[in-house]
């Protein structure tokens, strides 16, 4: 037994893990076989690593009529059947009874299976060496059930392989598989999304791409994600809001200042400003709720740009975010961690905007450091700050803009003032960041004279 603290990204990440484990596998005659749908993006990457053809198994649990979640077998493609004889029994299940079920399971696995395979046949089974693959162990029912579909189907050998299970996954399913691999048991176990940073759910999009990928075909356009996730940082565990349109031309991480977080109504607006413009975004939560009350956190500039730089290293591990040109956006303190992240991480952060931002809070050190072109946007009516944010952006070395919005108090809630934060912002973005998979160099140049302010103009 391992008792360990291992936490995936997501499932594409646990999947290349798992892949590292099955490399004796690789032969002619091998076919990886995942469980829709959260197994599908962990198999493409294991039969991606093992260059073998990837399927799917849809199976349909068949339930007691009076108890459906009482599982009484399964069935799956080609007609295969598995029947729990001892619970059919036990609860009294009439032939008809099963018939009924069966009748209605049926179709439902057949709608399934040829919306995720079309009119592809299902890959032939016999006499090959079967991967059944799954995002994790809870009961372990389904992969019960997956795996006596697949030696019905004709599998010599057949291999369960999931990231993370209980302890005792071994004990109840070593009757059923041939080989049982796992990257990680841990102890205690309560459930399989525990051990994921994002176990969102995954859709149909996802899944169609994947299988189309692995079966040589022209995927489907990408599909707009919006999930909560949860991601690791600093020892902690930190809620957040990905957001990312389809065709995304990059992503923009928020950090939020002064104890707000992902909820915040004004950063809020100018992500939906962005994800119009077709920028993906991230929101979330620098501080725990347990910190939020905590005001020398709240103002730890360290703590919040390393909890940041955690965060923002993590999103090339996303299939959302996967090759996206990186942006941040700070609000009060949070430019402050904005920019100690762009310092920490360089050329990899393509574009900073800082709303009513504290900049200054940086440090002349970190604000030397930074490379990525900086856009700084203060009210009028926020004088105090305006001078912080010019002794700022005169220790920039990177390409920087003041812009000062005209009538606005340093939360920007004056009719139309937001709007242009949100239109400065993402014009700057749209400018600076390349297109996803270009290796062009952040801009570079000086910050220009810190007196010559840029004045923008209200709607």
């Amino acid at each position: 037994m391992h008792v360990t603290g291992t936490h995936f990204t997501d499932r594409t990440d646990a999947g290349r893990r798992l892949a590292a484990r099955l490399g004796h596998l690789g032969a002619p005659d091998t076919v990886v076989v995942a469980l829709p749908r959260g197994g599908v993006p962990v198999a493409a990457e294991v039969a991606a690593a093992l260059a073998a053809p990837l399927d799917i198994c849809v199976i349909r649990k068949l339930g007691v009529p009076y108890q459906p979640e009482l599982g009484m077998g399964a069935i799956g493609e080609d007609g295969v059947r598995v029947l729990n004889e001892q619970v059919i029994r036990i609860a009294g299940v009439t032939d008809d009874q099963l018939a009924a079920v069966e009748r209605s399971e049926r179709a439902e696995l057949e709608r399934r299976a040829h919306a995720y395979r079309g009119d592809r046949p299902a890959a032939d089974l016999r006499g090959r060496t079967v991967i059944v693959v799954d995002d994790g162990i809870a009961t372990g029912s389904t992969a019960k059930a997956a795996c006596r579909i697949v030696r019905a189907r004709g599998a010599a050998r057949v291999v369960l392989a999931v990231p993370v299970a209980p302890p005792d996954w071994t004990d109840r399913l070593t009757e059923v598989a041939d080989e049982l691999v796992c990257v990680d048991t841990p102890s205690p176990f309560f459930a399989i999304g525990e051990f994921y940073a994002d176990f969102s759910q995954t859709d149909d999009e996802e899944v169609l791409a994947l299988l189309a990928q692995a079966w040589g075909e022209q995927p489907p356009e990408p599909a707009r994600v919006d999930r909560e996730l949860v991601l690791p940082a600093d020892g902690v565990r930190l809620a957040g809001r990905l957001t990312v349109p389809g065709g995304a031309r990059g992503v923009v991480v928020f950090a939020h200042g002064s104890g707000s977080g992902r909820h915040s109504p004004r950063n809020r607006y100018v992500a939906r400003h962005l994800n119009r413009a077709g920028l993906g975004t991230l929101l979330f939560d620098l501080l725990t709720e347990a910190e939020e009350p905590d005001r020398r956190k709240v103002f730890d500039v360290g703590l919040l740009g390393s909890r940041l730089t955690a965060v923002a290293g993590q999103l090339g591990g996303l299939t959302a975010t996967r090759g996206l040109p990186l942006g941040l956006f700070g609000a009060s303190t949070g430019a402050a961690a904005a920019l100690h992240t762009a310092g920490e991480l360089g050329p990899a952060v393509r574009a900073v905007v800082s709303r009513g931002g504290r900049p200054d809070l940086a440090g002349p050190e970190v604000l030397g450091r930074v490379s990525a072109p900086t856009l700084l946007l203060v009210g009028a009516l926020d004088t105090v700050v305006i001078d912080l944010n010019r002794q700022a952006r005169a220790r920039l070395r990177c390409e920087s803009e003041l812009v000062v919005v005209p009538h606005a108090s340093h939360l920007f809630e004056e009719p139309g003032t937001l709007d242009r934060v949100a239109e400065l912002a993402g014009d700057w973005f749209l400018h600076h960041l390349p297109p996803a998979g270009t290796s062009t160099e952040p801009s570079g140049g000086t910050s220009g004279d810190p007196s010559g302010d840029s004045s923008g103009e209200s709607p």
